[in-house]
C-alpha cells in the first residue's frame, strides 16, 4: 500500500459516513496506533457531526487503563497488541460514552514496538450496541453488544501503516454491521 494522497479515500469516508447516518449510527474511536486517524477520515465529510461521537486517542499503557478501562491484566496477558487489548478500549469507549458503534486499534507501525511483533501489526475491534440495549451497560450486558475483531499486516513505512490501517477500520464498518443486524458476532464479557 502506498502512501494515500489527498483525494484518495474520500469518496469511501462519504460513502462510509451516508450508511452510518442512514442507520442513525454514533460512532466513538477508541485509538491507540492511528492516533485519531480514522475519527479525522470521518471528519473529512461534511455533515460528520451527525455520526461522529467523539474520538479518544489512548496511546500509551497507563492512558488505556485510566481513560478506557483496559484492564492492566489484558494487556499483561495478551500484550499491547492484541485484538483482546483492542477490543477492551472499544468497550470502555462504548461503556463511557454509550455510542453505538465504538472502533478501536491498537498496533505496531515500526519496527520499535513491543516484542516480537512485526512492524505493521494493526488490531482492530468494531463492537456494535444491538438494539434494546444501553451502551452504558455494556460490561454489565456483553450480550448487548455485537463483536468484531480482526488483526491485519500492513506493509509501508510508519505513517503509511497509520494510514492505512485508518482506512480498513472505516472499510470494514458496513459489512460488520450487517452482520451484526443479522445477529452475528461475537457476544463476550471481554475483561478480566
Amino acid at each position: 500500500m502506498t502512501r494515500r494522497d489527498a483525494s484518495a479515500g474520500s469518496g469511501d469516508n462519504r460513502s462510509v459516513a451516508r450508511y452510518l447516518r442512514r442507520h442513525g449510527l454514533h460512532v466513538v474511536t477508541a485509538e491507540s496506533c492511528t492516533a485519531g486517524l480514522i475519527a479525522s477520515r470521518i471528519a473529512e465529510v461534511p455533515g460528520c457531526g451527525d455520526v461522529l461521537y467523539c474520538s479518544i486517542v489512548a496511546y500509551s499503557p497507563s492512558a488505556k487503563e485510566q481513560l478506557l478501562r483496559v484492564p492492566p491484566e489484558t494487556i499483561r496477558r495478551y500484550g499491547l497488541t492484541s485484538e483482546e487489548v483492542s477490543l477492551a478500549m472499544a468497550l470502555g469507549a462504548m461503556q463511557l460514552t454509550g455510542a453505538d458503534l465504538a472502533l478501536a486499534n491498537t498496533g505496531v507501525a515500526d519496527n520499535g514496538g513491543d516484542g516480537d511483533t512485526p512492524a505493521g501489526t494493526q488490531c482492530f475491534a468494531w463492537v456494535f450496541r444491538r438494539p434494546g440495549h444501553a451502551g452504558r451497560d455494556v460490561l454489565a450486558a456483553p450480550a448487548g453488544v455485537a463483536v468484531f475483531t480482526e488483526t491485519r499486516r500492513f506493509p509501508g513505512e510508519r505513517n503509511a501503516v497509520r494510514e492505512a490501517a485508518a482506512d480498513w477500520a472505516l472499510a470494514r464498518i458496513c459489512q460488520y454491521h450487517e452482520l451484526a443486524r443479522r445477529g452475528e458476532g461475537k457476544r463476550t464479557a471481554a475483561r478480566d
